[in-house]
């Protein structure tokens, strides 16, 4: 019974699942983990949403350019007044100005005067520190945003390469389920003939059934998690509900596990550089700050057409420069810097507990390598071992030297042993590609 409860507890929390015989109308698709990453990349919602956000740090690079293009503005007005000073200068820029436009009478009391005023004002940044700055701090930050992207297909390949590991597992373990399936049913047809002459009770043939009934649910167990593992690949692929996913790789290991002392974390990690980067925009946006109290020049030149009549009177321009500076803002600018300061602080701490993680995450890496690599072996000969004994227990029964229930503990063993191998082999498999993500490389996930 203990080794039945390990089998079950094996079954359903070691296995990650593989899809269902195909049904009517559903199409089969065939993939190896190459494949799959590769159509991951191309189809996965979060990867595009990743490039997306790099279309957006793009847009925002080309809104830090009015920082050096001049800015031009049109604008057409209409006023219609009889105030006195009004009328004199709409008069006077219409150039429609009379003499007897400055009598008394005619000054005190105008008529209702109209005015259509075009207006093209043209505004030219001559220097401006800060927006220059915001212009730099744009540009990184866009490239934060690749290396967040790069990241992200990483990301999404290394979970793909575990479901899919996941996928092959299960089917394995269904197949050693079947096997022993079909193993107790010859068993269960001795027993049944042995029962019919009187050879054996009737309690030692109804155990023979137990097990099979057993084996018939931890089969339909498999087949339910199977499903739900391939729901979540098709969601990683972007891939029909009618989708089957029938892997074509298998659980393979390699001759040579990485030592312990090769546990490095490379530089030009995606996420590593994109705190990098972080760091890099804090510290502009300091720099940024302190441009402000800068003086900012500005020339601007505006030409005016006003009448009384739209597109028709007098005309005039004007060419200037403006030059601001804002000596006190209330200490805002200096607010500004100290948190540029602190937010380059927390990058910097962000970036050494990434890279400390990473260490620490790939010597658990090159670990879980080397224990599943040695409970290969063990369960390699327990396999062996196993066979040999259920082999011969299952000749004996035949001619009633055995008894049912040592069958069974030796079927239940064998049993066991495979499954105890396909977990073996599937960590080993995942533990390869986690030690691949975290050290950046991931080319090695494909393998």
């Amino acid at each position: 019974m203990k080794v039945y409860k390990a089998l079950i507890g094996f079954c359903v929390a070691g296995t990650l699942t593989s899809p269902l015989p195909a049904q009517a109308g559903d199409t089969t698709m065939k993939l190896s983990l190459a494949d799959a990453i590769s159509m991951a990349r191309q189809n996965n919602s979060s990867i595009k949403a990743s490039r997306s956000r790099i279309d957006q740090a793009e847009a925002r690079v080309v809104q830090t350019r009015q920082s050096s293009l001049p800015k031009v503005t049109l604008s057409e007005t209409l006023m219609v007044t009889n105030d006195p000073g009004a009328a004199l200068v709409f008069k006077l820029q219409q150039s429609s100005i009379q003499a007897i436009d400055f009598m008394p009478d005619k000054l005190n009391n105008p008529n209702v005067i109209n005015d259509f005023n075009t207006s093209l004002q043209v505004m030219q940044p001559v220097y401006n520190a800060d927006a220059a700055i915001g212009r730099t701090i744009a540009h990184t930050a866009k490239k934060a945003e690749e290396h967040m992207a790069v990241r992200t297909e990483e990301t999404i390949g290394f979970q793909v390469s575990k479901v899919y590991y996941g996928l092959i597992l299960a089917r394995k373990n269904i197949e050693a389920v079947e096997q022993s399936i079909k193993t107790m049913q010859g068993h269960s047809n001795e027993a049944a003939k042995a029962f019919s002459v009187g050879l054996m009770t009737k309690s030692d043939k109804l155990s023979t059934e137990v097990r099979l009934a057993e084996l018939q649910e931890q089969k339909l167990m498999l087949y339910d998690a199977i499903k739900d593992a391939t729901d979540a690949l098709r969601v990683l692929l972007h891939l029909g509900s009618g989708v089957t996913i029938v892997p074509t790789g298998d659980l393979v290991v390699d001759g040579v596990v990485p030592g312990t002392d090769n546990n490095t974390v490379p530089e030009n990690r995606a996420d590593l550089k994109a705190l990098e980067t972080g760091r890099q925009i804090a510290g502009y946006q300091a720099d940024m700050a302190r441009a402000s109290r800068l003086p900012r020049v500005n020339a601007f030149l505006q030409t005016n057409l006003h009448s009384d009549n739209i597109f028709s009177g007098g005309s005039s321009w004007a060419l200037g420069m403006n030059v601001q500076w804002n000596i006190f803002d209330g200490l805002a600018s200096a607010g500004r810097m100290q948190e540029a300061k602190a937010q380059e602080h927390e990058a910097m701490y962000n970036y050494e507990a990434a890279r400390s993680n990473s260490i620490a995450e790939v010597d658990k890496s090159i670990r879980s390598m080397r224990t599943a690599k040695a409970r290969i072996a063990v369960a390699q000969k327990s396999i062996e071992e196993s066979k040999v004994s259920l082999d011969y227990i299952g000749a004996q029964y035949k001619t009633g030297m055995a008894m049912t229930f040592e069958l069974l503990m030796r079927e239940q063993a064998h049993t066991y042993a495979k499954m105890r191998l396909n977990q073996a082999k599937y960590d080993y498999c995942v533990a390869k590609s986690e030690l691949a993500y975290y050290r950046g490389n991931e080319m090695d996930l494909k393998n």
